[in-house]
């Protein structure tokens, strides 16, 4: 298995044709919709990521952006609902957090590439990710800035999504929809919050076009 083969799976060919085929890879990429391709394609690569048998990838900036998306998003279908779903989110957010003090992050070309390269801020759980949490606004205030004036109404939304998670945190301190999976007691404050089912990576993306 090699980075490109990841890339090309996560970034299709297409994907800057217009702003309906974005607003459908986010949907996609928001939903579980490539939940049984990257099952069968890539169930096997993510315990070799987490060995650190990828490591290599780190190398230069595009094979470090597909380190993190086996260790940080494809866990997330391959363990669906199971605490393995987690469990390599401070793999990927080492890797995040060097590549942005190396340069790897700002040598991205596409706002895509960097929305998903950044996701490791707020997905892996600790003490600083509050912190972290605000850092991912300000880099989707940048890519923002970066992407072409057609699929702006994408990344606003995505910009969006991270103000939301940036809530979520600030209130909780972690992410409450994951109390159950891990087997954690919710507080009264996070048991109200969970009845209301509104969770940021759970909203439909949608997009102001006027």
């Amino acid at each position: 298995m090699t980075p490109e083969q990841v890339l090309s799976f996560c970034f299709p060919a297409d994907l800057a044709r217009d702003l309906e085929t974005h607003i459908a890879y986010w949907g996609w990429t928001m939903r579980g919709g490539a939940d049984k391709e990257i099952v069968s394609r890539f169930a096997d690569l993510v315990p070799m990521a987490a060995a650190g048998e990828c490591d290599s990838w780190a190398a230069e900036p595009r094979g470090r952006l597909a380190l993190i998306l086996v260790l940080d998003q494809f866990p997330r279908s391959v363990y669906r609902d199971d605490p393995a779903a987690y469990a390599t989110d401070s793999m990927a957010l080492k890797w995040v957090e060097a590549g942005i003090a190396n340069q790897h992050f700002a040598a991205l070309e596409h706002p895509w590439e960097r929305t998903l390269y950044a996701l490791p801020l707020v997905h892996a759980e600790g003490s600083d990710l509050a912190a972290r949490a605000a850092l991912n606004v300000a880099l989707a205030e940048e890519t923002l800035t970066l992407a072409p004036e057609m699929l702006k109404p994408a990344y606003q939304f995505c910009l969006a999504q991270s103000l939301r998670h940036k809530s979520v945190i600030d209130r909780f301190g972690r992410h409450p929809h994951r109390n159950a999976i891990l087997g954690r007691q919710s507080t009264s404050e996070e048991v109200a919050y969970l009845r209301t089912g509104e969770f940021p990576h759970r909203r439909e993306v949608a997009v102001d076009t006027s």
